[in-house]
């Protein structure tokens, strides 16, 4: 059985897979996920946001995360919270994203 530093090491990795698809940056170093816990059964729960409360293309989003996490070895099963609180600003963003968009 993997080690929870794997599994979220993994989670990390394939986070930074997944694009918002209107900003050519990752969802991680966009600053989307707020927090990514994994209990004792192996069920990964990503806490995450949107930039806007209003994408059209939210459901789309987090059923990818959902997808993609769940496909992980190790986790038995993911869970995704879609929060808009605290709202999302470029601050969550990483120096990685900033240096992309233009910010630094």
């Amino acid at each position: 059985m993997r080690d929870e530093l794997e599994i979220q090491t993994d989670i990390v990795k394939t986070l930074k897979s997944i694009f918002d698809p209107e900003i050519p940056v990752n969802i991680y170093d966009l600053g989307l996920i707020y927090e990514v816990d994994i209990n004792d059964k192996s069920e990964v729960t990503v806490t995450m946001t949107l930039t806007a409360p209003n994408c059209p293309l939210a459901d789309q989003l987090v059923d990818e995360v959902s997808e993609k996490v769940s496909g992980i070895d190790g986790v038995a099963k993911a869970n995704v919270n879609l929060t808009f609180d605290p709202p999302w600003d470029k601050s969550r963003m990483s120096e990685e994203a900033m240096l992309e968009l233009g910010f630094l």
